[in-house]
């Protein structure tokens, strides 16, 4: 009897400490899992920190387009190389061409990672330059630049204290034109005028035509040889005989306006504005700068632009943009001695004014043989936008605004 009341509680004891026992890991099992939880959301942070430091895919910078008709050029120099960190347009080559030098700047900042062309080499407009690695700079080499920069400027301000004065120039350039006030008006190229040529279709190609005339210059030049002196003090500013024939070009074309438009696919685009190409002697050949908006500009005018486009021009220092987009153009031969020539069209432009030398030569004044001075013209024109009758039109235009200057204060031709 009592044998029975002591293997129960034994038996009792024993279930209660293995049921203590299987809840004792329970509950350990329970917490535990804390701390592996937290450090298995720890991981993909880390990961997703590393993830925002990928290298972005290099960046290829080709040759730019240059001046109208020049497709390529000589890879001057490099003037960074591969690992430097550049800044965005930044100049990273130059291109030395017939007429201008042209920058390559960078597109984006970066670092350089290869050169993909040999300096002194040919490269043509589109080419594969240099590949850009997209990028800040680290923070070092950020850092010691500025640093660097401003350690330099006490030296080099030390030889001369008024060194900023140099700047004072430069600020007094005159500045850039605004652009053409009116967008160009186009209509479709007529079938007849895309049969009068096969190559119309072409953009490089033209029906090119010449017509000549003789201008008696003694109108023009008595009223220069009345001026000029005055001009000089006034303006600063040489009173010569382009500005007249620019002034006289202006009213031809408003007159004539298919000289002043050009053909783009199977459209003919005319514009309401005029901007003149001058043709400019350099040492490295004839550049043609363009004076913008000439419509709205006065003699006097005129000759400054031109004379600034001149010097710019003579020092090298024409951009792209200085030579790109003119509308017409006026070349000078006679400044050289040309008596007679024919000028090319600088295309896509429609037309070409060739200016010659001026000489006595004896002509009929009212039936009396008297000796004038005389200079021949050209114009070479695309027979796609203008007939005969239109070139020659113009070219008398300009033989009477010339003849009687008087005529260029007129609302119309008389």
């Amino acid at each position: 009897m009592l044998r029975t009341p002591a293997r129960a509680l034994a038996a009792v004891a024993k279930a209660s400490g293995s049921a203590a026992a299987r809840r004792a890991p329970r509950t350990v099992l329970s917490a535990r899992p804390a701390l592996p939880v937290s450090r298995v959301a720890a991981v993909p942070l880390v990961r997703s920190f590393h993830a925002t430091s990928f290298t972005a895919a290099p960046v290829t910078v080709k040759v730019p387009q240059m001046a109208e008709s020049i497709t390529e050029g000589t890879l001057k120099q490099y003037t960074k190389a591969v690992g430097d960190f550049v800044k965005a347009d930044e100049e990273i080559a130059t291109i030395e061409t017939d007429k201008i030098d042209v920058s390559v700047n960078a597109p984006q900042s970066g670092k350089i990672v290869e050169l993909l062309a040999e300096e002194d080499s040919t490269v043509t407009v589109g080419q594969d330059l240099i590949k850009i690695e997209p990028g800040e700079a680290p923070e070092g080499e950020a850092a010691a630049a500025p640093a660097a920069a401003e350690s330099a400027a006490p030296a080099a301000e030390a030889p001369k204290a008024e060194a900023p004065k140099a700047a004072a120039p430069a600020a007094a350039a005159p500045a850039p034109k605004a652009a053409a006030p009116h967008p160009p008006r186009r209509r479709p190229l007529p079938l007849l005028r895309r049969a009068l040529a096969p190559a119309a279709r072409r953009p490089n190609a033209a029906a090119a035509l010449t017509t000549f005339n003789e201008i008696d210059m003694s109108s023009i030049m008595e009223f220069r040889k009345l001026y000029k002196d005055g001009v000089l003090k006034a303006e600063g500013v040489k009173l010569g005989f382009m500005s007249a024939f620019s002034r006289a070009s202006v009213l031809a074309l408003r007159e004539i306006p298919e000289a002043n438009a050009s053909i783009e696919d199977d459209q003919i685009v005319y514009r309401d504005y005029v901007d003149l190409s001058v043709a400019v002697s350099t040492p490295k050949g004839l550049v043609t700068p363009v004076l913008r908006n000439a419509e709205s500009m006065g003699l006097v005018d005129i000759e400054r632009e031109i004379a600034a486009l001149g010097a710019r021009a003579r020092d090298g220092k024409l951009s792209i943009e200085d030579m790109s987009g003119g509308t017409f153009t006026i070349s000078n031969g006679g400044v050289f001695g040309s008596l007679y020539g024919t000028p090319i069209i600088n295309l896509p432009q429609a037309a070409v004014l060739g200016m010659h030398s001026i000489k006595e030569k004896p002509v009929v004044v009212n039936g009396q043989i008297v000796i004038r001075p005389i200079m021949v013209v050209a114009l070479t024109y695309d027979h796609r936008l203008l007939d005969g009758r239109e070139a020659v039109t113009f070219l008398v235009r300009i033989k009477e605004y010339l003849e009687d200057p008087r005529r260029m204060l007129l609302p119309s031709p008389v």
